[in-house]
C-alpha cells in the first residue's frame, strides 16, 4: 500500500469512527457509567453482552477519540466476511477484526489473531457469549476470555453492560430507533493464580451480570 493510499485509508477510518460515534450519541443519548473503573489509556479487553450489531459502536462511542482509534471489535467472519460489502464495512470502515469459527490453520486460530492485535498495543472489544443473544438471559461464556487472560495477564479485562441496544437496532433491522441507552463499565476482572477455566468464566459472567440495571433479571 502506498503512502497516499495508507493516508486515505487512515482518514476514512477516522472519519467513519467520528461519524458513527456522533450518530450513536444523537440516536441513543448514550450515557457511559463508570462503576468500578475509569476511562484510561491502558491497554484493555472490554467484554460485553451482545444483542445487536450496534453494540460495539455504542461501546466505542463511550471511549475517547484516542482510545477509540486503537480499540477493535472482534466480529464473526462467517457473517461479516460473506460478501465484499460486509467485509469492507467491518474491516475498512469499522476497523473490526474478523475471526472464523471454522479455522483450519494456526494462523487463522481466533486466539492467535486476537493476541496479534494485542501485541500491537491495541485494545479489544469481545462478546464472550460468542453470538448475538436474543433471549433475556446471559449465555454461558466461551473459553476465549480465559485464554486471552492466561496469555496476557497484563491487559485489563473490563466488563461492560450494554443496555437497550437490542431495542434501538433489533436483529434483522437496519434503521435505528431513537431510544436512550447506557453502557455500564465495571471493575477490572483478573485471573487468580491457579484459577480453573470454568470458575474464571463463571466469575467473569457474574461480574458482567452484576452491572445489569434491570431489577427483574433472573440470573
Amino acid at each position: 500500500m502506498s503512502k497516499l493510499a495508507l493516508r486515505t485509508y487512515t482518514l476514512l477510518q477516522t472519519v467513519t469512527s467520528v461519524g458513527l460515534s456522533a450518530m450513536a450519541w444523537a440516536v441513543t443519548g448514550v450515557r457511559p457509567i463508570w462503576n468500578g473503573s475509569q476511562p484510561s489509556d491502558r491497554q484493555r479487553i472490554y467484554f460485553a453482552n451482545h444483542t445487536s450489531h450496534g453494540d460495539f459502536i455504542l461501546l466505542s462511542a463511550c471511549l475517547s477519540e484516542t482510545e477509540r482509534a486503537k480499540t477493535h471489535a472482534i466480529a464473526a467472519a462467517e457473517y461479516w466476511g460473506k460478501s465484499r460489502l460486509r467485509r469492507f464495512i467491518a474491516q475498512d470502515m469499522l476497523s473490526s477484526v474478523l475471526i472464523s469459527r471454522q479455522w483450519t490453520s494456526e494462523a487463522e486460530h481466533p486466539i492467535s489473531i486476537m493476541l496479534s492485535v494485542l501485541e500491537q498495543g491495541h485494545s479489544l472489544i469481545i462478546f464472550p457469549e460468542g453470538t448475538r443473544n436474543t433471549s433475556d438471559e446471559l449465555l454461558p461464556f466461551r473459553s476465549g476470555l480465559y485464554n486471552l487472560s492466561m496469555a496476557r495477564p497484563d491487559v485489563e479485562l473490563i466488563p461492560c453492560w450494554i443496555e437497550n441496544m437490542s431495542r434501538v437496532l433489533p436483529k434483522g433491522q437496519f434503521l435505528p430507533v431513537p431510544l436512550l441507552c447506557r453502557v455500564v463499565f465495571g471493575a477490572p476482572v483478573a485471573l487468580a493464580p491457579g484459577e480453573e477455566r470454568r470458575a474464571f468464566l463463571q466469575r467473569a459472567r457474574e461480574a458482567l451480570l452484576a452491572l445489569d440495571p434491570r431489577p427483574d433479571r433472573d440470573d
